[in-house]
């Protein structure tokens, strides 16, 4: 069963974090801790003997939202009128020493059959390991509350966005898409050293790896799906790839219909900016059937190739024509190994702009454009 409430004396699950502040009272903000020190203003009772709840069990975890269920002694059961629900981020031993520690979420919930869902966007992030501990209580008459001891401390994840996250920012997207523009090519900008590696030690065949922690928080592509990166956008006034580049100086040019044809499904695999006025769409190009479609049809929404807002192949007198969405930035993941031998490697004539550069790019959590009403 779903929690009813946050804070007995909320109005509405959906509240936003500052109204959840604001109504959560002292009885839960200024909670016993962990070890049992109680604040001499938090209006809770001396400790009597309640049931301290043990096997605690995580299950149906999303994004933002988990069942949390427990085993009780029956003694003074039926007086727990409450529960208290301790949960903060686990501690990363690599974050800043120096920023300011994520304020612990104390949540008080009137004890309802388990288990229970507890859900808020505001304080749970997806892909994120959080710590959670339990007490009983029990409201007396003036208002203060007698508490059992806390539970032990068990940890768990939070999931990927879903299929349906996705498409919430898939229609994101598509509202600033803008108009389509043709293209016949698709590219990969790196180092010479890179193709030259390539040759030497993978035959001349590009190898998919896996995708880097860039976009959203959620993605369920990032650092899990294989692929090759390439763009296809053009400059508007030549109808070519632009001679500027954030990843080195050699381009990698390969004819679009050797990458995106009828034999490949397309997939939208997120949409971010990185405090920009400019926004990114990453879709994903797999062969029909291979391990990288797989992946992609039980996690992406999968894209009509020939009518969408942001890549399409259609074909016009027996020849496949090519488009791409002129206001966004398109980032493709191919998940197959390309071989360098199906297009040409020149140096571009542009400059190497490494602040455009998306590689393991943060996503602005303040961007009204691209998020959506889950965590970031």
């Amino acid at each position: 069963m779903e929690v009813p409430r946050l804070d007995h004396t909320l109005n509405s699950p959906t509240s936003p974090c500052e109204e959840v502040i604001k109504n959560l009272s002292l009885e839960a903000i200024q909670l016993c801790d962990r070890d049992g020190n109680k604040s001499q203003d938090s209006g809770i009772a001396e400790m009597e003997e309640l049931p301290v709840p043990h096997n605690i069990k995580i299950s149906n975890i999303t994004c933002d939202s988990f069942k949390i269920s427990w085993e009780m002694d029956s003694k003074s059961k039926d007086r727990i009128t409450h529960y208290f629900i301790d949960l903060n981020k686990k501690e990363n031993k690599n974050s800043n020493k120096f920023k300011h520690k994520d304020v612990p979420t104390k949540l008080v919930a009137k004890a309802v059959p388990l288990p229970m869902t507890v859900r808020g966007h505001w304080f749970l992030s997806p892909r994120t390991e959080y710590t959670v501990a339990v007490q009983t209580a029990s409201k007396q008459v003036d208002g203060d509350y007698v508490v059992s001891e806390w539970s032990e401390i068990i940890e768990f994840c939070t999931a990927d966005y879903s299929k349906v996250h996705l498409t919430q920012l898939l229609e994101k997207a598509e509202v600033i898409a803008g108009r389509m523009l043709k293209f016949t090519v698709f590219y990969r900008n790196q180092h010479k050293e890179y193709f030259d590696y390539i040759r030497e030690h993978h035959g001349n065949a590009m190898q998919p790896s896996v995708k880097d922690n860039s976009g959203s928080h959620g993605s369920p592509i990032s650092g899990k799906l294989e692929g090759i990166f390439f763009s296809c956008s053009t400059e508007f006034n030549t109808g070519k790839p632009p001679q500027d580049s954030p990843y080195g100086r050699y381009r990698f040019e390969i004819a679009a219909e050797k990458l995106f044809n009828p034999n490949t499904n397309l997939y939208f695999g997120d949409f971010y900016c990185m405090y920009t006025a400019y926004h990114y769409v990453i879709l994903v190009i797999a062969p029909v059937g291979s391990p990288g479609d797989e992946f992609c049809k039980q996690r992406l929404p999968q894209l009509n190739s020939k009518d969408n807002k942001f890549l399409t192949c259609t074909e016009e007198d027996g020849v496949l024509v090519y488009h791409h969405a002129q206001d966004v930035i398109l980032e493709v993941i191919y998940t197959d190994p390309v071989d360098l031998s199906l297009g040409t490697v020149a140096e571009i004539t542009g400059h190497q702009l490494m602040s455009l550069s998306t590689a393991n790019a943060k996503k602005d959590p303040s961007c009204k454009t691209c998020n959506i009403s889950v965590g970031r």
